[in-house]
């Protein structure tokens, strides 16, 4: 497929939630824009976050690698998403804001729309515009990070302090990941059911070509867990004892820092606590390899092994040697205050290994993967589902928390459900190096998930899904092609499946 940005018009089904005008955007970056009176209010030199420094990121041509493509491939994100009007339209209104108050209400109005924009066109809601297919989750992420680019930017007619400018985006950044847009049913008869997706990550590097000024095609990944979740923000499922499932849908960043300043947690709590919409179940999941769903069971509190896409990597081995976590806030995550439990909860030293409590057994034996098309390339041995469903019981484990030697449990973990034998569980004291999951943001995701759900003394179904690996491309350098899109959809539907049986099983 021959894949060239062009230029779309705004049509109802996804830029009529954003009520946007155009304004002239030749590049991803901030749009440039003055005030009626002729100053200027954005496009400043000020620094742009790593993130936002790839928004000019080029690729070479598929056909000639020598030479680059016209447009930037954010930007081909962010036309052939549809939503090419609404980095325009959301400096157009900065400039026009008279107010901290009038700023504050803007970026979180103008993030959720994004966000709901984004899940309608996931959804087919309306008519879906841009040369993408609607599953496709790369939109929301390069619009997010051009909007958050524009305030980064932006130069108001009245002061704005750094922590003020910082909070602006932090509102928006939240807003437009579904976070303030979490609205459970109460009563009885239904089930709520909350999860979480993941941006795309792991964008630099991959195959180059020799064009000069281009980037490896790694800035091509998306996320399944990020397209999954929105396909199922705000759907509803007939559980089997006739009850209606509700579920709710965000997504986070693939950087530490904003774990620590509780996402998760903020996100997540206000509805694990005591309450008429008071969730039934809390899954988190991300993307790992190969072509199975790991279901994970032992997460671990150790991270920062591996750069998240602000390249910030808290806990580097040193000397080839891992960083010890007795003692080390780098290496371990805390937990912030305002989720510390009860009075004997330690915020700062927190268990070292949490959990699953997903109905496993349920999940496995449900052959969510019998009714999913496999897309091409699939290595699951089985060849009636798409992908296979594993209980992932591997873990690795520094025995003596003194001491930097390792020791990995259960590996391979058996794709048989019930396995031949039990697996081996953590050792009593030990630190946790990595949960089946890694020491990656999926487990830690998975980590403060479990660990919010212990702390508040809950008995639901919460636990990580591991999700098949997307990036499979039949083009070098095309922004997309059948075989990327055949892989999102099987994943995205078969995760659809695994989040319903968890359902049926909860409350």
């Amino acid at each position: 497929m021959r894949h060239r940005s062009t230029r779309y018009r705004a049509t109802a089904g996804v830029l009529a939630v954003l009520a946007a005008t155009a304004v002239p955007l030749g590049a991803a970056g901030p749009a440039s824009a003055q005030t009626s009176g002729g100053s200027r209010c954005a496009g400043s030199s000020a620094p742009l976050s790593v993130e936002e420094a790839r928004l000019g990121a080029v690729l070479p041509d598929n056909d000639d690698p020598a030479t680059p493509q016209p447009v930037s491939f954010a930007q081909q994100m962010i036309t052939d998403g549809g939503f090419q009007d609404y980095g325009p339209a959301l400096t157009r209104d900065l400039c026009r804001t008279p107010s901290l108050k009038a700023a504050t209400r803007l970026v979180k109005s103008r993030g959720e729309a994004l966000w709901r924009a984004a899940v309608n066109r996931a959804q087919r809601r309306g008519h879906t515009t841009g040369a993408l297919p609607y599953s496709d989750d790369r939109p929301l992420y390069w619009t997010r990070l051009q909007s958050t680019a524009a305030l980064r930017r932006w130069e108001p007619g009245f002061a704005l302090s750094d922590a003020v400018r910082t909070s602006l985006i932090t509102t928006f950044d939240r807003a437009s990941r579904g976070m303030f847009d979490i609205d459970f049913p109460a009563g009885k008869r239904v089930k709520r059911v909350i999860m979480s997706g993941f941006d795309p990550y792991t964008l630099d590097g991959g195959t180059t070509g020799s064009a000069p000024g281009t980037v490896g095609n790694n800035i091509r990944h998306g996320n399944p867990s990020g397209a999954t979740a929105l396909a199922l923000d705000g759907t509803t499922y007939r559980t089997k004892d006739g009850r209606v499932a509700h579920i709710q849908a965000y997504t986070l960043p693939v950087n530490y820092p904003e774990f620590q300043r509780g996402y998760l947690e903020d996100t997540v709590g206000p509805y694990m606590r005591p309450g008429p919409r008071r969730v039934d179940a809390s899954v988190t999941v991300s993307q790992a390899v190969d072509s199975v769903f790991n279901l994970e069971q032992w997460n671990g509190r150790y991270h920062g092994v591996s750069p998240g896409n602000d390249n910030v990597r808290p806990c580097p081995a040193v000397g080839g040697v891992p960083q010890l976590a007795a003692a080390n806030n780098d290496c371990d995550s805390t937990v912030v205050d305002r989720w510390g439990g009860p009075k004997t909860f330690s915020l700062t030293d927190p268990p070292q290994w949490t959990t699953t409590t997903l109905p496993i057994a349920q999940m496995i034996g449900a052959n969510t993967g019998s009714s999913i098309p496999r897309p091409p390339g699939d290595e699951w041995p089985d060849p009636s589902v798409a992908f296979g469903v594993v209980w992932h019981t591997n873990y690795t484990e520094f025995p003596d928390c003194a001491s930097p030697q390792l020791v990995t449990r259960n590996n391979p973990p058996p794709s048989d459900y019930p396995p031949p034998t039990a697996p081996t569980p953590p050792d009593p004291g030990s630190c946790a190096y990595s949960g089946g999951g890694g020491n990656y943001l999926s487990n830690e995701s998975a980590y403060r998930n479990t660990l919010l759900r212990d702390r508040l003394g809950l008995d639901i179904p919460a636990g990580h899904i591991h999700t098949p690996d997307m990036q499979h491309f039949e083009t070098a350098f095309e922004p997309s092609d059948g075989t990327f899109d055949a892989w999102r959809l099987a994943i995205t539907g078969q995760a659809r499946n695994l989040i319903r049986v968890v359902a049926d099983n909860a409350g």
